[in-house]
């Protein structure tokens, strides 16, 4: 378990070594406070999202799963990808009202950004990843919030660097995305430097 968490973090970064959820990675790592907010949104929709899909694959969707209700030959796998996405769908809805309610400035800085979480395809990512390499609860569980925390680090990493990049004297041609696109390269390497690496 700690060798799948440590992977899904550095190794499988689902930002830096997938690509996946550019458009929401590149668009909110100007600031840091709106990163770490994203990020730990990402985290949470990540963490809940990877294990309630799992469930979802095994006992309904997979081929046998409805055995339990008399249904042996049923299977539901077509299905796979539009409920993933309702269950992320409505994991970020459940978030945008709680931040909302309670962290109004967070969700006003959020803007846009939360809602496209909605269709982020690192959480929908997870997911399939989940399904592709047969992952049980447990190790769905622990791959969700890990997959989630590499992508926090790797957008506040990004925001981080990028704000400082403020004060640089960057060339005029690649001020803006051209620079985040380098960085975002940079940070990739820099992370596939764990490959291998293993706690114990």
């Amino acid at each position: 378990m700690l060798d799948l968490f440590q992977r899904s973090i550095f190794e499988e970064n689902l930002a830096l070594a997938f690509f996946l959820g550019m458009c929401t990675f590149l668009a909110v790592s100007k600031r840091v406070e709106t990163a770490i907010g994203v990020g730990i949104a990402l985290i949470v929709v990540q963490s809940l999202s990877v294990p309630l899909n799992y469930l979802l694959h095994a006992y309904v969707l997979s081929a046998g799963a409805l055995a339990w209700a008399g249904l042996p030959d049923v299977d539901l796998g077509f299905l796979r990808l539009i409920t993933f996405i309702g269950i992320v769908a409505a994991m970020v809805q459940i978030i945008e009202m709680v931040l909302d309610r309670f962290v109004p400035a967070l969700y006003g800085a959020l803007g846009i950004y939360l809602p496209l979480l909605a269709i982020n395809c690192a959480i929908i990512g997870g997911s399939l990843f989940m399904v592709e390499r047969q992952l049980d609860l447990a190790e769905s569980a622990v791959f969700g919030v890990g997959t989630g925390i590499g992508w926090a680090l790797a957008i506040l990493a990004l925001a981080s660097i990028r704000q400082r990049l403020r004060y640089a004297d960057v060339p005029e041609g690649l001020q803006g995305l051209g620079l985040a696109f380098i960085v975002t390269g940079l940070l990739s390497m820099g992370f596939s430097a764990f490959v291998g690496v293993r706690v114990l």
